[in-house]
C-alpha cells in the first residue's frame, strides 16, 4: 500500500508534464503553420509583383517593337524614290605630238558635266545617267531592274555589257585599249540577269542593238541616207565596214552594226569575304553584224579570260581577249564611232591587259586615300596587215571628300587620244601625253 501510495504522485506529476510539453509542441505547430501561411502569402506577393512587372516588361517590349517597325517603315519610304546627282570634271592635257598644245604649255578645258538619277520606285530599281561635253550630249545609261530574289536581279534597258573584268579593267582615267575596241566599259540596249550569290557571280544578257538603236535607230530599216551623228556616244561600237582604201577618220560608206548579241560571264572569286581574293572569270560575246537595211551581212565573237585580285592594298588586273569581225565581204578593218569621233579598228585581234595598283589611305588635310597605278594594253595579231597597239598609263587617283582627280602619264603607239590609231600600217611612233582630270562628285 506504502509503494501505491509513493508511486501516485510520480505519475501524476508525469502526466502533467506530459501534458504541458503536448501543449508546448502543439502551440509550436501552430505557429509553424501561421509562419508557414504568412511565407506562403508573402510568396504570392512576390508572384504577383512579378507578373505584374513582366506584364509591363511585355508591354514595354511590344511598344519598342511597334516604334521600330514604324521607324523601319519610315526609313524605307525615306529610300524610296530617285535620288539625284552628279559630277562637273575639268581636264588640264599636254601632248608632246601636238604643236599648238606645246606652244600653249598645255590646255584647260571642260570635260564633262553629267546628272545621274538612281533609286527606287515601288520594287523597281531605277538607274540612267545623262552627259553634256562640248561637243555632244549622250545617254550613258537608262536601265529599270526588279530583284527576284536576294541572289538574282534583272535589267532592260541600255546597260554595261558583262564582258571581263568589271565595272573597269583599268584604273585610269583613259581606261585599257579594249575600251577603244568596244569591249571594256561598252553599254547597249537589252536584257540581263545577274546571279550574285557569295563568291559565284553569273551574268547573261541579249542585246538588240547598240545604245542608240543600230541600224533601225538611224534607218528603220529603209536603207536612207547615211547619217553623220553616229558617233555621238559614250561607249564605242561598230557603225560600218571599211573599202579598202577608205580614210581611218572618214564617214564610212557602208554601215555596220550589233544586232543580236549574246553575252554570258562567269566568275568566281578565291578566298571570298577575306582580304585577300582572286577573282577568276570567263567571258564569251557572239551575234550578228547587219547592214543600213538591217540585213545580215557578217557575224562577230568575243572571248575572254580575266584574273582580278586584291591583297590588301594591292589590286592587280590580269585579262586576254579574242575578238573577230567575220564579214561577208572580207574586210579586214571596222569603222567605229564615239566621242563625235570616228576611227578604225582592225577585224580581228587579240588584246592583252596587265594593271597593278596600290591603295593608301592618308589623312592629308581634306584627301583620304591615293591609289598609285601602272596600267599596261597590248594588242597583236591584228587582220589587214596593221602594227601592234601598246599603251602604258602610270599615275595616281587622289580622292579628297567629293573631290576626285586622277594624275597620268600615257605613253603609247598607235592609240586613240594619244596621237595615233589602232588603224596604223606602219610604225607609228610613240607619243607621251600628260593629264589631270580632277571633278567634284555630288
Amino acid at each position: 500500500m506504502c509503494a501505491l501510495a509513493l508511486a501516485a504522485p510520480s505519475t501524476a506529476l508525469f502526466a502533467s508534464e506530459n501534458a504541458d510539453e503536448a501543449e508546448q509542441l502543439r502551440q509550436h505547430i501552430e505557429q509553424m503553420q501561421r509562419q508557414l501561411l504568412e511565407m506562403q502569402e508573402r510568396l504570392d506577393d512576390l508572384q504577383a509583383e512579378r507578373d505584374e512587372e513582366r506584364m509591363a516588361r511585355e508591354r514595354v517590349e511590344a511598344r519598342v517593337e511597334q516604334v521600330a517597325e514604324t521607324a523601319d517603315q519610315a526609313a524605307a519610304e525615306d529610300e524610296e524614290g530617285i535620288n539625284v546627282g552628279g559630277a562637273v570634271r575639268f581636264q588640264y592635257v599636254f601632248e608632246d605630238y601636238n604643236d599648238t598644245n606645246k606652244e600653249n604649255n598645255g590646255t584647260l578645258e571642260l570635260d564633262t558635266v553629267r546628272l545621274n538619277f538612281d533609286g527606287t520606285v515601288g520594287d523597281v530599281i531605277l538607274s540612267a545617267e545623262y552627259r553634256f561635253y562640248q561637243y555632244m550630249n549622250v545617254i550613258h545609261h537608262a536601265w529599270a531592274g526588279y530583284d527576284f530574289s536576294d541572289t538574282l536581279q534583272g535589267q532592260v534597258g541600255i546597260h554595261q555589257v558583262p564582258f571581263g573584268v568589271t565595272p573597269y579593267n583599268s584604273h585610269s582615267f583613259f581606261f585599257s585599249s579594249n575600251y577603244y575596241l568596244g569591249l571594256e566599259d561598252d553599254y547597249d540596249f537589252g536584257v540581263k540577269l545577274i546571279h550574285d550569290d557569295g563568291p559565284l557571280n553569273l551574268q547573261g544578257a541579249f542585246y538588240w542593238n547598240d545604245e542608240l538603236g543600230g541600224a533601225d535607230g538611224y534607218y528603220g530599216f529603209d536603207g536612207g541616207d547615211f547619217p553623220n551623228n553616229l558617233n555621238d556616244r559614250y561607249s564605242y561600237d561598230i557603225v560600218g565596214v571599211r573599202a579598202p582604201g577608205e580614210g581611218t577618220f572618214a564617214l564610212p560608206n557602208e554601215g555596220a552594226f550589233d544586232a543580236s548579241i549574246f553575252n554570258l560571264r562567269g566568275a568566281y572569286t578565291l578566298g571570298y569575304g577575306t582580304d585577300f581574293t582572286t577573282e577568276l572569270g570567263a567571258s564569251v560575246q557572239f551575234g550578228d553584224v547587219v547592214d543600213n537595211a538591217g540585213n545580215s551581212n557578217g557575224s562577230q565573237s568575243a572571248y575572254a579570260l580575266h584574273l582580278n585580285g586584291n591583297y590588301g592594298p594591292w589590286n592587280l588586273m590580269l585579262q586576254a581577249t579574242e575578238y573577230e569581225y567575220d564579214m561577208d565581204n572580207g574586210s579586214g578593218r571596222m569603222a567605229v564611232g564615239a566621242y563625235d569621233f570616228f576611227d578604225t579598228i582592225p577585224a580581228e585581234a587579240t588584246t592583252y591587259t596587265a594593271n597593278l595598283a596600290y591603295s593608301l589611305p592618308v589623312n592629308w588635310g581634306p584627301i583620304s586615300n591615293l591609289q598609285f597605278y601602272n596600267n599596261y594594253s597590248l594588242i597583236t595579231d591584228k587582220s589587214a596587215g596593221l602594227e601592234d597597239t601598246w599603251m602604258n598609263v602610270t599615275g595616281v587617283s587622289v580622292t579628297s571628300g567629293g573631290l576626285f582627280t586622277y594624275i597620268d602619264l600615257i605613253t603609247a603607239e598607235n592609240q586613240p587620244f594619244i596621237g595615233g590609231s589602232m588603224d596604223s600600217p606602219t610604225d607609228g611612233g610613240t607619243n607621251t601625253r600628260f593629264n589631270i582630270n580632277f571633278g567634284y562628285y555630288f
